[in-house]
């Protein structure tokens, strides 16, 4: 018997949502095959079971957010005895921290949910005892240890005034062992039930809730199958609708405000407005409603987030490549054969643009606070298009790599994305990054800046053009480059300065010696 766990995909990853299970109890599954699909604050993968067997028990229900290590499902290898069910399962209860008889006492979803994350472990037993239903363990403890810090400053200071509120208000204290009710940002099971995705939570989503004190039953999510997204909690926020509060009883609270000093407390508090529900989308003649994907709304949120961050300025600069073009062309297919790999121009644009980033190191940058942090190395991100959406993988130490490394590691990633087998360490720690929609016919492109990146080039469509060289009228292979760059960070000479040695490198280096054979 193999027990599946909530992998830990990154180092800043401490918790995941199950999607979807690809597979059923008493389903054939082989090795390297996608067993269940998760997400987490960074992206959404496919998981694939780790041996060949038949899937014998699901533990972890669709919807559900456990912590990394929790166990989520039993697979029965093949050539297994049959006889060696009552071992295998002894075994499964000793894997969770405790004997076999102590985990026949308890639900295997509380016995994997709770035991696995050290730093849980604490929060983990009372609700063990007192709570009436064992299920419900599993995702309170994950959020009880993820939001105590931050919830702990909010709450100490509605202390006073929750104390002789309704139970809803009662939660952000610390003695709240005696109230019935849940956490306000729910575990997906105490919400009313408006879709068949309704209850599903992604950490994001609980930990903005947390953070805010709001009461997600009283937020109508606008996503598929009426999820709650990160942009409906942010719209609560703004209004100020949908948080645990006393408003219900503004009498009472003058009365629990000890200090008669404070003014404000003395004001009755306004009605608490309403977040108005979304009403779907009616198709027209004609028309097709689509559903919007989980990825879709993270990139819209990400590049919306940039363009209110970022004081977004452009340049671009036109660039003469004839001699990259004849290059490629002589040796494109003799680089395929020998490293197995094409031979695009983008490995060429990332080594001109590494030497100019460490020339000019205030672009290759990001602002953090009141300070600027300047980076002495180049991790390079790149924009890959896949059938999701857009996603941005990094090559890490992208300046210290040839011509060939580079044309290796673009392969790697960019196939790896379009098979959604990215972890969440690859797409993230980019100092920089490249967009290249030449391929597709952009002569001239303005990019969104990668966040918390200073800058993204832009590579578009590579033409022959009539130019002038030492006053002749000539044909060359041109190409525009430009880059979107944040006027926070650096000023137009550093973006053009920069941009120029681009320019220089590419028109200077003699790039044969790396891809010749």
């Amino acid at each position: 018997m193999t027990t599946i766990s909530m992998p830990q995909l990154g180092e800043t990853i401490i918790e995941g949502t199950i999607l979807k299970w690809l597979k059923q109890e008493g389903e054939t599954i082989e090795r390297d095959e996608p067993l269940f699909e998760i997400s987490t604050d960074k992206v959404d993968t496919e998981v694939p079971s780790p041996v060949t067997g038949t899937v014998s028990k699901i533990l972890v229900e669709e919807g559900q957010t456990v912590p990394v290590g929790t166990d989520l499902a039993e697979i029965t290898e093949d050539g297994a005895a049959s006889a060696s069910g009552g071992a295998a399962d002894g075994a499964g209860a000793a894997s969770g921290g405790g004997p076999a008889p102590a985990a026949e006492e308890t639900s295997s979803g509380t016995a994997a949910g709770t035991e696995p994350p050290s730093e849980a472990a604490p929060g983990t037993e009372p609700p063990s005892e007192a709570a009436p239903a064992p299920s419900a363990a599993p995702s309170q403890a994950p959020a009880a240890a993820e939001s105590a810090s931050a919830v702990a400053e909010g709450s100490a200071a509605e202390m006073p005034a929750v104390e002789p509120a309704t139970p809803q208000g009662a939660e952000a204290t610390s003695a709240s062992a005696t109230s019935p009710e849940p956490a306000p940002s729910g575990t997906g099971s105490d919400l009313p039930d408006r879709g068949p995705r309704s209850r599903i939570l992604s950490p994001l989503v609980r930990r903005l809730a947390d953070e805010h004190g709001l009461d997600l039953s009283r937020i109508d999510g606008t996503g598929a199958g009426g999820r709650i997204t990160k942009q409906d909690v942010l719209s609560a926020i703004d209004s100020g609708g949908a948080a645990v509060a006393v408003a219900t009883a503004p009498a009472e609270v003058p009365a629990a405000v000890v200090a008669p000093a404070e003014a404000p407390a003395t004001t009755p508090a306004p009605p608490t407005p309403t977040v108005a529900p979304v009403q779907p989308a009616v198709a027209g003649p004609g028309d097709e409603v689509v559903p919007i994907s989980h990825i879709r709304k993270l990139i819209g949120q990400h590049m919306l987030s940039s363009l209110e961050t970022s004081a977004r300025a452009w340049t671009m600069v036109e660039v003469n490549i004839d001699h990259l073009v004849k290059l490629r062309e002589r040796a494109k297919e003799a680089f395929k054969a020998k490293h197995g790999v094409n031979l695009t121009y983008l490995p060429f644009v990332i080594r001109a643009t590494c030497d100019a980033l460490l020339t000019h190191p205030e672009v290759n940058s990001e602002l953090r606070g009141d300070e600027i942090v300047r980076h002495r190395y180049v991790n390079m991100g790149i924009a890959v298009s896949y059938d999701a959406g857009l996603i941005v993988p990094v090559i890490k130490g992208a300046d210290a790599m040839n011509t060939v490394g580079l044309a290796r590691a673009i392969a790697d990633l960019a196939g790896r994305a379009r098979a959604h087998q990215l972890k969440p360490d690859e797409i993230q720690g980019s100092t920089f990054t490249i967009t290249n929609p030449g391929p597709y016919g952009s002569i001239a492109s303005l990019p969104i800046i990668n966040q918390p990146n200073t800058g993204i080039l832009s590579l578009d469509a590579i033409q022959k053009r009539a130019v002038v060289i030492d006053d002749t009228i000539a044909i060359r292979s041109m190409v525009n480059i430009s880059m979107s760059w944040d006027h926070r960070t650096i000023d137009g000479e550093i973006a053009t300065r920069f941009l120029a040695r681009v320019k220089q490198n590419l028109e200077s280096w003699d790039f044969a010696e790396d891809v010749t054979v």
